[in-house]
């Protein structure tokens, strides 16, 4: 089996990109807390939650015996006229300073959150969206980062015919998020064993299966149903991921696995409670799966 890479996320401790999205909790508590749980690694979190100056984000990692693995960054990427690689560009370059090694773009749909109406695109709008991953997995490429497209709630690739038409239309990996995949209605179980040539990065997440259903059907919002425990602990859900780390090792998978349960922090936890007590879970959840021959 090919060695094993486990890194945390900030969306774990509550930390999102989304306006509004619950109390974000301080740098030093997030990491302070990662590094306490024997996490080595972590990805970003959302622009704001570290500095912005790409060394300094090394340094702050660095200072709590962290290294950098990359982050989330939603582009838009089909709309006529709008060219994603300039920033895309000045991702890279941060991600170079910082070390990181992956870069995990979402087609965001250009408003925020998750709970918007989706635009329908048109087959040009494809062209463009799938033209615009397979640029950025090229500069990214480049660079010796590896770009990956992550199938995401409430962005253009949400649902089974979106990912078939990158995985179809374009080159670019897949970041493959359990929890994003099964809410859109696509297996994790069975994208694992199909697609792992593919697969570069992995999110892991567990799901309440009653709570993600309200959401594919449009009776609960994205943000609320975080609110209502969407996301467990690993092993503590309805997903099979044992399965899936499993079928992913067994097939050479060498990309990090991202413990990232999204989270919506209300009040300061006290010290030793809140998002800790489920990433540890997690994390020990993981290591046993890892430890079973």
């Amino acid at each position: 089996m090919s060695a094993v890479r486990i890194a945390a996320a900030p969306i774990s401790w509550g930390v999102c990109e989304v306006p509004g999205w619950g109390l974000q909790l301080s740098p030093d508590r997030v990491l302070g807390e990662m590094a306490d749980l024997g996490f080595s690694a972590t990805e970003f979190g959302p622009e704001g939650f570290l500095p912005r100056e790409s060394g300094a984000k090394a340094a702050t990692l660095r200072a709590v015996g962290l290294t950098a693995v990359g982050g989330f960054v939603p582009a838009i990427l089909h709309v006529d006229g709008h060219d994603p690689l300039p920033a895309i560009a000045l991702e890279l370059d941060a991600f170079e300073v910082a070390g990181a090694d992956v870069l995990v773009v979402a087609a965001a749909t250009g408003v925020d959150g998750y709970d918007a109406a989706r635009p329908v695109l048109d087959e040009a709008a494809w062209t463009r969206l799938l033209l615009n991953l397979d640029a950025i997995d090229a500069a990214a490429g480049r660079r010796g980062i590896t770009a990956v497209i992550h199938p995401h709630v409430g962005t253009i690739v949400e649902n089974p015919a979106e990912i078939s038409r990158v995985l179809e239309g374009s080159s670019i990996g897949f970041c493959l998020d359990t929890g994003h995949l099964l809410i859109g209605g696509t297996d994790p179980v069975d994208f694992a064993l199909r697609h792992s040539a593919r697969i570069r990065h992995t999110h892991l997440k567990d799901v309440d299966l009653g709570i993600a259903a309200l959401v594919r059907d449009g009776a609960l919002g994205y943000y609320d149903a975080v609110t209502r425990g969407l996301y467990r602990a690993l092993g503590r859900g309805d997903i099979d991921i044992r399965s899936i780390v499993t079928s992913l090792m067994s097939s050479g998978y060498s990309g990090w696995f991202v413990l990232e349960q999204d989270n919506v922090v209300v009040a300061e936890p006290a010290a030793g409670a809140g998002p800790m007590l489920e990433a540890r879970a997690s994390i020990d959840f993981l290591r046993s799966i890892l430890a079973d021959p």
